[in-house]
């Protein structure tokens, strides 16, 4: 039974980077201009891709996707963190908390389904292009991203679920900038043995199994690109290939360090340094990584910008005729 004299929480307080406080104003200031970065290159990749018909094909269809994801992951945690930096400190509600962990943890299990579909992607693309148009039909590319999306909902329940369901009785300081499974089963005053074990096999599941994936996608890649005769060719694949490869590792590496083990052993301080990669700084790396470094990317940047110039260039001169 539990014990009747025990409170519960209703609200936690996010305590940020309150070690660093003389450095707070300049890592607001850093972080605001990540998120503004990340935010206008992910609706940039968006809208280039929906206006240039010569992008309408599965790679950009993923692409656009991402980018999709990536401005609503971003913006679960980045302006509560800004929050916190702000006010050295900031309450949210527990239903607040658990829906944001909900949200998190929605957004980061699609993005790892998404990047592994990416890499098979390429991998069709590139060790078998004959059938590729057949492999990655518009039919198949959209069944793939549906069930991208829908097997994210369902990561997401489970682990929420579980944490509503524990006992906070107090304290009700969360040692991070967001409401991350560590710290919050580390505040539970109940059992979280249960909690963490299905915690740590849908984390194994989940990114081991997408990381495993994508890396055995890339292997074959690599394999084929060495059999290009051409040298400038294979450099330019593998530069390509390496870049995406880089951010999948710092990605993939710093989630599994976080949720692939069975107790949180690293420091608060290093575990929220650990988060903004996958948080914050990989986000911002997507639409550099797998747009601005594709050549027909910014062709057709190039394209809507001199479209979108034309057209309010036209509507000035309309205007000064009127008058």
């Amino acid at each position: 039974m539990k014990s009747q004299n025990l409170s519960t929480v209703t609200e936690f307080q996010l305590l940020g980077f309150q070690n660093l406080l003389k450095w707070q104003t300049l890592l607001f200031i850093i972080f605001l201009f990540i998120y503004f970065l990340t935010v206008t290159g992910n609706i940039v990749i968006i809208v280039v891709v929906s206006q240039d018909q010569w992008l309408h094909s599965p790679m950009y269809t993923f692409l656009k996707h991402l980018s999709f994801l990536e401005i609503w992951y971003t913006s679960t945690i980045v302006p509560l963190l800004l929050a916190t930096l702000v006010s050295q400190g900031h309450a949210i509600s527990f239903h607040a908390c658990i829906a944001q962990l909900y949200f998190f943890v929605f957004f980061g299990a699609t993005e790892c389904f998404l990047l592994a579909v990416m890499a098979y992607d390429r991998y069709l693309a590139i060790c078998s292009p004959l059938h590729y148009s057949f492999l990655m039909s518009p039919e198949i590319c959209t069944k793939l991203v549906a069930i991208s999306w829908l097997t994210g909902v369902g990561t997401g329940f489970l682990p929420s679920l579980m944490i509503s369901r524990l006992d906070f009785c107090g304290p009700n300081q969360i040692n991070h900038f967001f409401c991350d499974l560590p710290p919050l089963m580390q505040l539970s005053c109940s059992s979280v043995y249960v909690t963490e074990m299905v915690i740590f096999i849908l984390s194994i599941a989940v990114l081991c199994i997408c990381f495993i994936l994508t890396l055995v996608s890339y292997v074959f890649i690599v394999s084929s690109i060495l059999r290009i005769p051409s040298a400038s060719g294979r450099m330019k694949t593998f530069s390509t290939c390496g870049s995406h490869l880089a951010v999948v590792t710092i990605y993939y590496g710093t989630m599994i360090s976080m949720y692939v083990r069975p107790s949180a052993h690293l420091s608060p301080d290093i575990n929220k340094i650990v988060s903004v990669f996958y948080t914050v700084i990989t986000p911002l790396l997507n639409p550099v990584i797998y747009s601005l470094r594709n050549k027909d990317f910014k062709d057709a940047l190039r394209k809507v910008m001199r479209r979108t110039c034309g057209i309010y260039g036209v509507r000035m001169k309309e205007n000064l005729f009127i008058r």
